[in-house]
């Protein structure tokens, strides 16, 4: 893989962990609610109109972009599973930022995301 392709890997799994954690701040934002009828439009532009759920959709959406070009260098085989990393990222993250628990079990599933992703890349 090269350095280019490597960085628009990168880059587009980035881009989408920190949509994935922007929406999740968003969210925490808004609170909890339940999407019906009575409440759809108002629930509806409370979300549409949350600073980070918009920074998460414009994440997404350069991310979508740079993860075409990632394609166009790479097979779908190989970028695919790089998306793992996204998961480490955001585990680390939402434990630092969100408390969300960080147990010895998901460590253990983390070292074999990372496991699974070098094995991958170096094929």
């Amino acid at each position: 893989m090269t350095p280019v392709s490597f960085a628009l890997i990168l880059t587009g799994v980035l881009l989408n962990a920190a949509a994935q954690l922007l929406l999740k701040a968003g969210t925490n934002a808004v609170g909890h609610f339940e999407f019906h009828v009575g409440n759809l439009i108002p629930i509806g532009l409370k979300l549409a109109l949350q600073p980070f759920i918009l920074g998460g959709m414009a994440c997404y959406a350069v991310s979508l972009v740079v993860w075409i070009m990632a394609l166009s260098r790479v097979p779908v085989s190989i970028a695919y599973p790089m998306l793992s990393i996204g998961y480490v990222i955001n585990a680390f993250i939402a434990w630092q930022w969100f408390g969300e628990a960080l147990a010895a079990q998901k460590l253990l599933g983390i070292g074999f995301i990372v496991i699974g992703v070098v094995l991958v890349a170096r094929s």
